[in-house]
């Protein structure tokens, strides 16, 4: 008996020996929650693309469209294509042309437009439209300073030459060559330049404004200037510069010829034409 409650004593003790000396295990605390992600802040809608108008250029015709060294278009023509397209939300896309294939060009829809001091006459009319003007400048006939000149049959034996599909070629056929003058047209007006300094050419006929920007003003220009009066019947040279459309094209004729108002009336044309000229070339 006595053997019996020693054990019962020890097994007791054992038991609260391993109970105060154990370690009670605490659970850890929770994780708190992972904070969700911050959204990102939208980002803003890419602007639409504007739908394009090509238009044709012949960047031959120095100051109204030539190209810089860097061979980017520029001048008065490509000037006031930017400052439309502004006003009818569209984006130039500038496709040169040789000047004799434009209309063609544009009827084929190479392009959508001809912005390139294209003259409005009865002839052209018959297979483009045309917006209002956007400008109006006389032509001129150039041969070598001191040359006589009394009229047109003074040129009688001279080499002339000219701007092929042109209203100057039109003037020429039409009034030198019957004179006795010999004309030769030429794909583009640099051209000409370069052959009357070498001597093949005795003169041109050209837009006042541009053979003054595109050679006498030039050192390769020196010795020669114009002769006879101011070029200006409507009969060769039309009624002014338009836009040139395909035939049909009312709508877009109809947001140029709003275009044009606007930058003649908000001073965006004043503004480009005091950049290549020192007078009015809008005209009559």
């Amino acid at each position: 008996m006595f053997m019996k409650n020693l054990l019962l004593s020890l097994s007791l003790i054992s038991a609260a020996a391993l109970v105060g000396c154990g370690k009670t295990e605490t659970p850890a605390p929770e994780a708190a929650p992972a904070a969700a992600p911050v959204a990102a802040p939208a980002a803003a809608p890419a602007p639409a693309e504007l739908p394009e108008l090509k238009v044709a250029i012949d960047p031959t015709y120095e100051p109204f469209t030539f190209k810089t060294a860097d061979g980017k278009p520029t001048g008065f023509d490509v000037d006031i294509a930017e400052a439309l397209c502004k006003e009818i939300k569209r984006k130039c896309v500038y496709v040169e042309q040789v000047w004799d294939s434009m209309i063609p060009g544009l009827q084929a829809k190479k392009y959508d437009a001809i912005i390139s001091s294209m003259s409005i006459t009865e002839e052209r009319q018959q297979v483009v439209d045309f917006t209002d003007k956007y400008y109006f400048t006389p032509s001129r006939i150039v041969v070598k300073t001191g040359t006589a000149f009394t009229d047109v049959a003074s040129l009688k034996g001279k080499k002339i030459g000219v701007l092929k599909g042109s209203t100057q070629e039109k003037y020429a056929m039409g009034e030198l060559k019957a004179a006795g003058v010999s004309v030769v047209p030429y794909e583009a007006q640099d051209q000409v330049y370069l052959d009357i300094k070498s001597g093949r050419l005795d003169g041109t006929v050209a837009d006042q404004v541009e053979v003054n920007g595109g050679f006498l003003s030039k050192p390769e220009g020196a010795g020669y200037g114009f002769v006879g009066p101011v070029l200006a019947d409507a009969k060769y040279f039309g009624t002014g510069v338009g836009v040139a459309l395909r035939k049909g094209e009312t709508a877009l004729k109809d947001e140029l010829n709003a275009g044009i108002k606007a930058i003649r009336s908000n001073g965006v044309y004043e503004t480009v034409s005091k950049k290549y000229f020192d007078f009015d070339v809008y005209g009559n």
